[in-house]
């Protein structure tokens, strides 16, 4: 007889080209043995050139599914992505707040690929008032981490101070996504006594749609099988370049490919 595994949420958009979002989301916690449910904030008409169409489910029907998987399924993790507006941000955090999972993993979607802002400052401010008061981790790149802030980037070597001012919204952990120069990444993570830094080689690929999300996912999935956060960050952050690497020399789509977050061997 198999296990139970444990329950785990995502809020998040749909991408039907099945790289970024809830299926990114789905397909890691199915890897890491964890049971995946999800709501739905967003539907895109998208694959690796472009997204041709988007529409946002209203507050009232993402709180709906909320309310549908917390009194049956009580996930004991849960992670945002996009979600685009204020009215989606302030309700979301408004269930999370009323169901208390013990887990929760912020990721704050407010920039393109290009690091540029996609959304109003409302949604900023929903983020920072709402969202981050409630977070275990937040997990932010350098962009997302300067419209939080207000203020312009910090250099690279202004990284842990960046991150830490980050705790002033009220997040546990702040995980900072994506520092580095053109042979390295490294991610960043601290709280108000310790900081951890994770670097790994970076990829000559241009295959990693999807990789934020498997990120913190992959985080949400290892809590609520019941790792620390340190070990959770550095687990998740092993399984995502391990995603990378394995879907680098694939050539799906026309653009910006997909990760492969297969199955762990044990």
């Amino acid at each position: 007889m198999v296990p139970q595994p444990p329950v785990a949420l995502t809020v998040a958009g749909s991408d039907s080209g099945g790289a970024a979002g809830l299926a990114a989301d789905l397909k890691t916690f199915a890897a890491l043995g964890v049971y995946g449910t999800h709501a739905i904030s967003v539907v895109t008409a998208q694959n690796s050139v472009e997204i041709t169409a988007l529409r946002t489910l209203t507050a009232a029907f993402v709180t709906a599914q909320l309310d549908a998987v917390f009194v049956d399924y009580r996930p004991v993790a849960v992670k945002t992505g996009f979600l685009g507006v204020a009215e989606l941000v302030k309700a979301v955090a408004e269930r999370l707040a009323h169901y208390r999972p013990a887990h929760i993993v912020i990721d704050p979607v407010l920039v393109n690929h290009r690091g540029q802002p996609m959304f109003g400052p409302e949604v900023t401010d929903a983020y920072r008032r709402d969202l981050l008061p409630l977070a275990d981790l937040v997990t932010p790149n350098l962009a997302e981490a300067a419209l939080l802030l207000d203020r312009p980037l910090d250099g690279l070597d202004q990284a842990e101070a960046t991150a830490r001012a980050l705790l002033q919204w009220g997040p546990t952990w702040v995980l900072l996504k994506g520092r580095g120069r053109a042979e390295a990444v490294t991610d960043l993570l601290t709280d108000d006594r310790q900081t951890m830094r994770l670097a790994a080689s970076r990829l000559e690929t241009k295959n990693t749609h999807g990789s934020g999300d498997t990120l913190s996912a992959a985080v949400c999935a290892y809590l609520a099988r019941g790792a620390t956060m340190p070990a959770a960050v550095t687990l998740a952050h092993a399984f995502t370049q391990r995603a990378i690497k394995r879907a680098a020399g694939w050539r799906l789509g026309r653009g910006h490919g997909p990760v492969a977050p297969g199955r762990l061997s044990v």
